[in-house]
Protein backbone atom coordinates (compact mmCIF):
# COMPACT_ATOMS: atom_id res chain seq x y z
CA UNK A 1 0.00 0.00 0.00
CA UNK A 2 1.08 3.30 -1.13
CA UNK A 3 1.54 5.68 1.55
CA UNK A 4 0.17 9.43 0.46
CA UNK A 5 2.25 12.85 1.56
CA UNK A 6 0.37 15.30 2.76
CA UNK A 7 -0.42 17.79 0.32
CA UNK A 8 -1.37 21.76 -0.39
CA UNK A 9 -2.89 22.88 -4.29
CA UNK A 10 -2.94 25.58 -5.74
CA UNK A 11 -3.44 27.32 -9.51
CA UNK A 12 0.12 26.79 -9.87
CA UNK A 13 0.79 23.48 -8.25
CA UNK A 14 1.59 21.11 -5.65
CA UNK A 15 3.05 21.41 -2.56
CA UNK A 16 4.01 18.15 -0.73
CA UNK A 17 5.22 18.22 2.90
CA UNK A 18 6.85 14.84 4.33
CA UNK A 19 6.08 13.28 7.25
CA UNK A 20 9.31 13.66 8.56
CA UNK A 21 9.11 17.39 8.27
CA UNK A 22 5.92 17.24 10.48
CA UNK A 23 7.15 15.06 13.00
CA UNK A 24 10.09 17.41 13.50
CA UNK A 25 7.79 19.98 14.02
CA UNK A 26 5.50 17.80 16.55
CA UNK A 27 8.56 16.70 18.52
CA UNK A 28 9.92 20.29 18.88
CA UNK A 29 6.75 21.71 19.88
CA UNK A 30 5.41 18.95 21.90
CA UNK A 31 9.14 19.23 23.84
CA UNK A 32 8.95 22.85 24.66
CA UNK A 33 5.52 22.51 26.33
CA UNK A 34 5.53 22.77 29.92
CA UNK A 35 5.29 19.45 31.72
CA UNK A 36 6.55 17.67 29.03
CA UNK A 37 9.84 15.11 29.59
CA UNK A 38 10.01 12.90 27.16
CA UNK A 39 8.41 11.75 23.85
CA UNK A 40 7.49 7.82 23.72
CA UNK A 41 6.87 5.38 25.89
CA UNK A 42 10.60 3.45 26.16
CA UNK A 43 12.85 3.88 29.28
CA UNK A 44 14.77 7.01 27.25
CA UNK A 45 11.97 8.34 26.09
CA UNK A 46 13.54 11.65 23.66
CA UNK A 47 12.58 12.05 20.42
CA UNK A 48 13.66 8.96 18.09
CA UNK A 49 14.37 8.78 14.57
CA UNK A 50 12.41 8.44 12.14
CA UNK A 51 10.25 5.22 11.06
CA UNK A 52 8.98 3.79 7.92
CA UNK A 53 5.50 4.85 7.69
CA UNK A 54 5.54 8.98 9.19
CA UNK A 55 6.74 7.46 12.58
CA UNK A 56 9.35 7.87 15.11
CA UNK A 57 9.53 6.95 18.15
CA UNK A 58 5.85 8.40 20.13
CA UNK A 59 4.76 10.17 16.79
CA UNK A 60 2.52 8.96 14.59
CA UNK A 61 1.30 11.34 11.32
CA UNK A 62 -1.00 10.10 8.82
CA UNK A 63 -2.68 12.73 6.04
CA UNK A 64 -5.65 12.97 4.17
CA UNK A 65 -5.15 15.49 1.39
CA UNK A 66 -4.85 18.34 2.53
CA UNK A 67 -5.00 17.78 6.91
CA UNK A 68 -3.03 15.73 8.72
CA UNK A 69 -3.91 14.16 11.91
CA UNK A 70 -1.62 13.59 14.24
CA UNK A 71 -0.77 10.88 17.23
CA UNK A 72 1.99 11.72 20.16
CA UNK A 73 3.01 9.46 23.16
CA UNK A 74 4.60 11.83 26.00
CA UNK A 75 6.32 11.05 29.32
CA UNK A 76 4.72 14.13 31.61
CA UNK A 77 6.37 15.45 34.81
CA UNK A 78 4.66 14.20 38.19
CA UNK A 79 2.40 16.64 40.17
CA UNK A 80 1.07 18.19 37.24
CA UNK A 81 -2.30 18.12 36.35
CA UNK A 82 -2.26 15.33 33.54
CA UNK A 83 -5.48 16.94 31.75
CA UNK A 84 -4.32 20.35 31.38
CA UNK A 85 -0.65 19.63 29.80
CA UNK A 86 -2.46 17.42 27.73
CA UNK A 87 -4.40 19.89 26.31
CA UNK A 88 -1.90 22.10 26.31
CA UNK A 89 0.38 19.92 24.20
CA UNK A 90 -2.93 19.20 21.75
CA UNK A 91 -3.27 22.87 21.46
CA UNK A 92 0.55 23.88 20.90
CA UNK A 93 1.09 21.48 18.59
CA UNK A 94 -1.87 22.14 16.14
CA UNK A 95 -1.18 25.85 16.28
CA UNK A 96 2.16 25.37 15.17
CA UNK A 97 1.38 22.59 12.75
CA UNK A 98 -0.89 24.47 10.91
CA UNK A 99 1.01 27.58 11.03
CA UNK A 100 4.28 26.10 10.16
CA UNK A 101 3.03 23.80 7.08
CA UNK A 102 -1.04 25.72 6.09
CA UNK A 103 -2.17 22.02 6.46
CA UNK A 104 -5.53 21.29 8.55
CA UNK A 105 -5.13 19.69 11.78
CA UNK A 106 -8.22 17.42 11.86
CA UNK A 107 -6.97 15.85 15.46
CA UNK A 108 -4.21 15.46 17.82
CA UNK A 109 -4.40 12.13 20.42
CA UNK A 110 -2.37 12.66 23.70
CA UNK A 111 -0.88 9.54 24.91
CA UNK A 112 0.86 10.04 28.75
CA UNK A 113 2.82 6.76 28.58
CA UNK A 114 4.47 7.53 31.74
CA UNK A 115 4.60 10.06 34.64
CA UNK A 116 8.02 11.23 35.84
CA UNK A 117 10.41 12.96 38.56
CA UNK A 118 11.96 15.67 36.42
CA UNK A 119 15.76 15.82 36.48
Amino acid sequence: MERVEPQLSSPLGRITISTGAIVQIVSQTAARCYGVVGIGGGARARVGRLLPGGRTHGITVSGDGDSVSLDLQVVVEHGLNLAEVAATIRSQVQYEVERLTGLRVAAVDVHIQDVRQSA
